[in-house]
């Protein structure tokens, strides 16, 4: 990026209106309110190019790298965009309001202050090429889809709870399922069930790939035998009418989710680094896009392995002063990146050998399953960004051999697990 730019720009961002603030090299501080439509902002971009020129460099600090601010300044070049976490805008904020106080326009200045200051210390933004953008939305909607179905199937759950729990085990395991959106469909309460016949009961399991005989004969007997937890027309209609919504709303999101997975597995495909990502032990169809969006196509972005172990919040964030040393958890994270590289690290123990051997030595150490997944991790990103970094599949036996080279205790406990 140029060391000198023609103007320095901050910007605080609403869904209604933007506040500017903006300084020219050499000249005075500039404010202003834009709406927030794409004509104002095209309109004002247009001012400001014919102003710095068409080849002055134009430095913008937002707060954030994402949002339809950020896209509607994609479509203008030259731009040098810096996104300002939050946070230290707030540090930054309290350094001159202890009181607290906020409000927009403070923010704009803020935020060019600390771009006319701070700059040499700030890290350009360099947006992902359009594949892995069009991939990262895809993965995104689909997991917030994945996460709508999981609050309908929770909520189905409470209310069969409430008046007919049997219906919990006779729909099967899941409840978002076909086997059990069609089995509430038909037979929402127990009196529905019990006066339906036991050949209508076993072919509708039989349509629905529940075969085994055993199985449809235990639920059978135990439909002829259920007694109703209440027989209140006030708790059954109304907890009814809740149902069928429910089992609409998850009919519905299948096809969706369905759609999001062939998108997905169609823009993945294509991409240039899907071969890198898809040799990893355990990614599968849903986790290696998700891990290919999380590092991004630009190289540069994170320059060490430590970089991405702080931006997924696997690191864990130590404070010492004095005496004291405090290890806690790392909020100040992307909870969508978090998730992906942690259910990564507990997919590999199930193909990867070191992976599972490792992840027994730190429950043998005595941490929980979830810490020792964690630490998997930690450990799994390192490999990753290497791969990622160079271009280069991963290969097992290429690891475990340098795990022997180096004489690593885990090389002694793969070749025992072998023994």
């Amino acid at each position: 990026m140029p060391e000198e730019v023609a103007v320095l720009v901050g910007i605080d961002w609403a869904d209604e209106h933007h506040d500017v603030s903006l300084q020219l090299v050499g000249g005075a501080v500039e404010r202003r309110r834009l709406p927030h439509t794409p004509e104002a902002l095209a309109t004002w971009m247009a001012q400001l190019r014919h102003r710095v020129g068409p080849t002055g460099a134009i430095a913008i600090a937002v707060e954030t790298s994402r949002g339809p601010l950020v896209h509607a300044l994609l479509e203008h070049p030259g731009l040098v965009l810096y996104p300002i976490n939050p946070r230290s805008l707030k540090r930054f904020r309290e350094t001159f309001t202890p009181s607290g106080a906020k409000a927009d326009q403070p923010d704009a200045e803020l935020l060019r202050e600390l771009l006319a200051t701070h700059r040499d210390r700030l890290r350009a933004w360099v947006p992902d090429d359009e594949a892995t953008r069009a991939l990262r939305r895809l993965v995104e909607h689909r997991r917030k889809t994945v996460d709508l179905r999981t609050q309908f199937v929770q909520q189905l759950t409470a209310v069969l709870k409430d008046y007919f729990p049997q219906a919990l085990s006779w729909a099967g395991d899941d409840l978002a399922s076909p086997l059990a959106r069609d089995f509430l469909r038909q037979w929402p309460t127990l009196d529905a069930v019990q006066r339906a016949r036991p050949t209508t009961l076993r072919r509708f399991y039989t349509a629905h790939n529940c075969r085994r005989p055993t199985l449809i004969d235990q639920r059978l007997t135990e439909m002829e035998t259920a007694l109703p937890l209440t027989r209140d027309p006030a708790v059954i209609g109304p907890s009814v009418a809740l149902v069928q919504m429910l089992v609409g709303q998850l009919e519905a999101l299948a096809p969706s989710l369905e759609q999001f997975e062939t998108a997905i597995a169609a823009q993945f495909a294509q991409h240039v680094d899907a071969d890198l990502f898809s040799s990893l032990p355990g990614s599968g169809a849903a986790l290696a896009p998700r891990l290919l969006v999380a590092f991004g196509s630009d190289r540069t972005r994170f320059q060490s392995a430590v970089e991405f172990q702080q931006y997924s919040g696997i690191a864990p964030v130590t404070k010492q002063s004095g005496r004291s040393r405090v290890v806690h958890w790392r909020w100040a994270a992307s909870t969508f990146v978090r998730q992906s590289v942690h259910e990564f690290a507990g997919q590999s123990i199930r193909y990867s050998a070191w992976a599972r051997a490792f992840y027994a030595q730190q429950r043998a150490r005595g941490k929980q399953h979830q810490a020792a997944v964690r630490a998997l991790a930690f450990k799994w990103i390192r490999i990753l960004w290497r791969c990622w970094r160079d271009r280069q599949r991963y290969d097992e036996a290429r690891y475990v051999q340098a795990l022997h080279v180096r004489r690593s205790p885990l090389a002694t406990r793969l070749s025992l697990d072998a023994a």
